[in-house]
């Protein structure tokens, strides 16, 4: 097989092998997905907020889906974007607390907080679920690499990636993080003729 079919059949592999935890329990995909959904539902019924978290590339998949979120999903979504925050944070206070901070200072009992993590180890992430938990806010993970990762069952909802590489994880993370605003938003690509368009004037889901 050429590179590029070896790499795309990984990542179909990767994606078809993914799982998913209700809490400590492991289950199918599709009914994380459902459960994420259905969190996701009572979460924008009640007005709450979503906040995103993840480091390096994930933190880019953070800012996107908390843009997606509020423009396209119409639940009010927030990540730790911006640099002076975040530099301040870690400079004054510590690296490894600051997305716990930000997460105190603005969430509320009820909120959902997303973390995206590729190796589910990192210790900025497991400090802001446990900040979480300590708030009460709902949880829902996405990690991958190694099977016990500390993230995989630390969450109400967990998505798992068993791919051994940065870039396959990464890449399915994204994936996962648009099936779910996508299945929120009841968009499916394989019952549609039409192109969709973001633009105010001309949306279409």
């Amino acid at each position: 097989m050429t590179y590029s079919t070896s790499y795309l059949k990984s990542m179909a592999d990767v994606l078809s092998s993914s799982d998913a935890a209700l809490g400590g329990s492991v289950s199918s995909l599709e009914e994380g997905l459902t459960a994420a959904v259905s969190m996701l539902k009572d979460l924008q019924a009640r007005g709450g907020t979503q906040f995103f978290f993840g480091n390096g590339a994930s933190a880019a998949f953070a800012d996107h889906m908390a843009l997606d979120w509020t423009k396209n999903g119409g639940i009010r979504s927030m990540s730790l974007s911006s640099t002076v925050l975040m530099t301040a944070l870690a400079n004054d206070i510590d690296f490894n607390a600051a997305f716990a901070m930000y997460l105190e200072r603005f969430a509320k009992p009820g909120d959902v907080v997303t973390t995206i993590s590729s190796s589910g180890n990192s210790p900025n992430v497991l400090k802001v679920i446990e900040t979480a938990r300590q708030l009460g806010c709902h949880v829902l993970t996405l990690s991958g690499l190694k099977p016990d990762n500390k993230s995989r069952k630390a969450g109400d909802v967990n998505f798992y990636v068993p791919g051994k590489t940065y870039g396959i994880v990464e890449c399915a993370h994204q994936v996962l993080l648009h099936m779910i605003l996508d299945s929120f938003m009841g968009i499916e690509e394989w019952n549609r003729d039409g192109y969709q368009n973001m633009n105010v004037a001309q949306f279409q889901l």
